[in-house]
């Protein structure tokens, strides 16, 4: 028998373990913290005495060493906005097939460990395999459609799965009451469980679109162009993008050294774009969870 001393005692190590480890865990969260800090106050110290009106409105000059990044801007939003338009919807009907209308077997498990094993394949490839369908095959040529769709078929496995995820965690409780008080499959996945899944799922798809605005391989086979001042007229034109035009000033452009102030200013807006796109879907996610609590 263990005597109420020693109880005292197993509890009391037990007690100073947990604080220790707990005290680790704290430890690595704010040097997470501390890192992202350091690399966003780099950025902006480097970059914030480059941005201007001109700089934002204006097209780059004299090889890239003065003048703006307006096209580069407008390119971006293009390609998120077209591959956005293109994933979301494949992505998000996707994973609530498989979540509320495929049955659990062999074809299914299959189709999931593939989606995975596409989430890990390097943008690289998507881009070589853009360039060989998108620009070749299909004859789009180095093209805004050709870039969307790579990015498109990035970004769609990350969708795919965040949905079926968001899908699991309505609990089934909800269906079966929407079924017995009459409604169909179709009206309980409408009106019940997309709207709970939904704050999740705009999770999913910030996740994403942090992801497609910031690559560089994948564009730079099927539509991105080193200089061009002026705005694409047409989805099947080339244009400048953000992360590529940060790569050509960085490693070789016409001056580096000349560019490198406009490589830090690139770099600030970028950075500041993803944050205001994700802080938007951020607040449309609290709204509609308020909304599903309301309700």
């Amino acid at each position: 028998m263990i005597s109420e001393q020693e109880e005292l005692k197993i509890d009391a190590r037990k007690n100073t373990t947990q604080r220790a480890v707990f005290a680790f865990f704290t430890f690595l969260s704010y040097c997470v913290v501390a890192i992202l800090f350091t690399i966003l106050g780099f950025i902006i110290i480097k970059g914030i005495g480059v941005i201007s009106w001109d700089f934002l409105t204006k097209a780059p000059e004299e090889g890239m060493t003065e003048g703006g990044i307006y096209p580069a801007i407008v390119g971006t939003l293009y390609l998120v906005l077209g591959s956005s338009l293109i994933s979301f919807p494949i992505g998000i009907m996707s994973g609530i097939y498989m979540n509320e209308y495929a049955t659990n077997g062999k074809l299914i498990r299959f189709i999931r460990i593939m989606t995975n094993n596409l989430s890990g394949v390097p943008s690289v490839v998507f881009g070589l395999f853009g360039m060989a369908l998108f620009v070749n095959t299909m004859g789009f040529g180095d093209s805004i459609i050709a870039g969307s769709l790579t990015l498109a078929l990035l970004s769609l496995p990350l969708v795919i799965r965040t949905t079926e995820e968001a899908m699991k965690s309505v609990d089934d409780s909800y269906r079966h009451g929407s079924l017995a008080l009459g409604a169909t499959k179709l009206q309980t996945i409408r009106r019940v469980v997309l709207p709970m899944a939904f704050p999740n799922i705009i999770t999913g798809l910030i996740l994403s679109v942090g992801r497609v605005s910031g690559e560089t391989a994948p564009i730079l086979f099927t539509v991105a162009a080193y200089f061009l001042p002026q705005l694409p007229g047409s989805i099947f034109d080339q244009c400048m993008a953000l992360p590529y035009h940060l790569y050509v000033i960085s490693t070789s452009g016409t001056d580096i050294e000349a560019s490198r102030g406009m490589a830090y200013g690139t770099a600030l807006v970028l950075v500041a774009i993803i944050l205001i796109v994700n802080l938007l879907a951020n607040a449309l996610r609290t709204y509609f969870a308020k909304k599903v609590k309301m309700n």
